[in-house]
């Protein structure tokens, strides 16, 4: 009965707000429309949480759309699978006086698979696929959604994205006080929130939030906009009654709900595996073994069925099927390194090209990745086992230097992932090549890759004839009319080290004037792009990986041409990196040209933005730096 009268208030004050507002284009401030391409004028969200059983969310969202780039954040969609429904959705249309021009209903919302790349999925999202007839329009959005899973409560920002601004969000928590419901606030720095909370209710707001618009090398969404987390100390996940009060704790339930019972393996694999890793003892030799087993043996897709967005699939199905999803596969090649001797642990974490913590200071579900990290001297060795290509041990730009939950059967360990130093993320290239007289160039250059950069360059390796020209033509594309005569790639994977031998050839490679000819000394490894201006740079920017390059390129010039000018030995230091470039003449017509760049990871403040924009400027204009020659008379 409690539950149903706070339901019925919540829709009342739904109600009244879509009647009281007034939707008018222009009632929105001027300075919410500057940057935007969409406004929210309203979102609301009030979220129920009776038992452990049982979270009922209402929503109201008033967006006005103020051109086409806008429609992405019309967020007219719900979610409904075996443990949610979707109870009701509705749309109303206004124009831009503010009059309702539409009504949509439920059967109006179209209704698809939200399975994305998953084989199996009983996931479903129903949008609403509108075409406007003219712009600006505005759209108020109504739903209520209840599921029997509480281990995760909706997030809430303020901020939704780039360009577009909010009027007003809310978001209003009523909860059972026996659920130990938490919350912890992230980057709110100045901007203000206003909070009313007692021992059953929490409501947060915020108000006149202008657009942010695009700036290059900002972090990621999770580490600058504004959010807060919530979550229970006693959830229910599909069947299966949880408790997050500490990192060891959950860990440990993780371990006993989600994977015990699920390492059993037939015992004719028992045996195949055995008899592969042999008289062997070395336990990282015998994962290595194992882990190539799995990577000839399996392929990655993605599951989501119920629990099993969560839970692994058995090791034996994965055996039997050939397939599975990032939990299923970590499992099978946990399984495996279980018969063999070899203790590995299933570890929770965020995979991502940019770097996420799971969070220290909020015991709670998180992730969406699983890997296998083996103990080895006082360290973990780390295994991609999604990847049918990835050296044994390696990491790198997707699962690398981040917080991850060890799931262990006694209790639970927070640890980070594997780090990648920046002198370890090497490019070095050492090669040749040819000036003609008619100022044609023709050369080889070899590249050795290694640790972040070996992943930049190893997917060449699968690549068609085509597709690797499209890749050196846009890699090399300083050099005009370039021809690749020969491409020789060789993956070491054992020393997680990529090769390439690039033959190339390109007339016109020199500007000639009378008897005169100029042209870039750095043929193969040229920065040319610097990082945009602002003029009021808003948000901190990042270096997400450090890296460390060497090029060392010897040069023939051309019979009968001297050199008239050449450019001077550089040296640019700065928080940023180091760059360097000598210029070694070693006979009248043999120069060698060296160059080293140390780019350094790092987080910094706005401030130092234009500092690293000319940083990165003075790089550009040394890595064009041009020698003259001139024709003997």
């Amino acid at each position: 009965m409690i539950l149903r009268i706070l339901l019925f208030l919540a829709f009342i004050v739904q109600q009244g707000l879509i009647a009281q507002d007034n939707l008018a284009i222009s009632s929105i401030p001027e300075v919410l429309k500057e940057n935007s391409n969409a406004v929210i004028r309203l979102e609301k969200t009030d979220i129920v949480i009776s038992s452990k059983k049982s979270m009922v969310i209402n929503k109201t969202r008033i967006v006005s759309i103020l051109n086409s780039k806008g429609l992405d954040d019309m967020g007219a969609y719900e979610y409904l699978d075996n443990s949610t429904t979707v109870r009701s959705i509705e749309a109303l249309i206004y124009n831009a006086a503010g009059e309702q021009i539409k009504k949509l209903k439920r059967k109006e919302f179209k209704e698809v698979s939200a399975s994305g790349g998953a084989i199996a999925s009983d996931s479903k999202r129903i949008y609403l696929d509108y075409t406007p007839v003219q712009y600006p329009f505005t759209l108020v959005f109504t739903s209520e959604t209840s599921s029997s899973n509480t281990a995760f409560i909706p997030m809430w920002s303020p901020i939704e994205g780039l360009y577009s601004s909010t009027e007003k969000s809310i978001v209003t928590i009523t909860h059972n006080p026996a659920l130990g419901f938490k919350y912890k606030e992230y980057n709110f720095g100045s901007l203000p929130v206003n909070k009313q909370e007692t021992s059953t209710t929490l409501t947060l707001s915020a108000e006149n939030i202008p657009a942010f618009k695009n700036e290059d090398y900002s972090p990621s969404y999770i580490k600058t906009t504004p959010h807060v987390l919530f979550g229970l100390e006693k959830f229910h996940l599909e069947g299966v009654d949880g408790e997050a009060v500490s990192w060891e704790s959950f860990g440990a339930w993780m371990y006993t709900n989600l994977l015990t019972g699920t390492d059993e393996l037939p015992i004719e694999t028992q045996n195949k595996i055995k008899a592969l890793v042999g008289e062997e003892k070395d336990s990282l030799k015998k994962a290595k073994i194992v882990y190539e087993y799995v990577q000839s043996k399996t392929r990655y897709i993605s599951i989501q069925l119920g629990i099993g967005g969560w839970k692994p699939m058995l090791a034996k199905d994965v055996d039997r099927l050939g397939y599975g999803d990032c939990k299923a596969l970590t499992n099978y090649t946990r399984a495996l390194l279980k018969t063999v001797g070899v203790e590995a642990f299933y570890a929770v974490i965020y995979g991502s090209r940019s770097k996420r913590d799971i969070r220290e200071d909020f015991v709670s579900m998180q992730g969406n990745h699983v890997i296998l990290a083996i103990p080895n001297n006082n360290r973990l060795v780390w295994l991609e086992c999604t990847s049918q290509s990835a050296p044994f041990g390696y990491q790198a730009n997707f699962t690398d230097d981040r917080m991850a939950l060890l799931v262990k059967p006694e209790k639970g360990q927070l640890v980070r992932t594997g780090i990648y130093p920046t002198k370890d993320n090497t490019q070095m290239s050492k090669g040749a090549y040819t000036i003609s007289e008619n100022g044609a160039i023709a050369g080889n250059i070899n590249i050795a890759s290694k640790g972040i950069q070996y992943d930049n360059r190893s997917f060449l390796e699968a690549r068609s004839k085509d597709e690797k020209d499209e890749f050196y033509k846009s890699a090399f594309g300083n050099i005009n009319n370039l021809k690749l005569k020969k491409i020789e790639l060789k993956n070491n994977k054992d020393d997680q080290e990529f090769v390439e031998n690039v033959t190339l050839e390109a007339e016109g490679y020199c500007n000639k004037s009378g008897n005169k000819m100029m042209f870039v000394l750095n043929a193969f490894n040229q920065i040319s792009s610097v990082p945009q201006r602002y003029r009021n740079r808003m948000n901190p920017f990042e270096i997400s990986h450090g890296y460390f390059d060497t090029d060392e390129i010897t040069i023939d010039l051309p019979a009968g041409f001297v050199m008239e000018a050449k450019p001077e030995n550089v040296t640019i230091s700065d928080k940023f990196g180091e760059y360097k470039t000598e210029y070694v003449v070693v006979t009248p017509s043999r120069i060698v040209y060296k160059r080293s760049l140390v780019m350094n990871e790092g987080y910094f403040e706005s401030k130092e933005y234009e500092n690293y924009r000319l940083f990165r400027e003075k790089i550009a204009r040394n890595d064009n730096a041009k020698i003259v020659l001139a024709k003997n008379n």
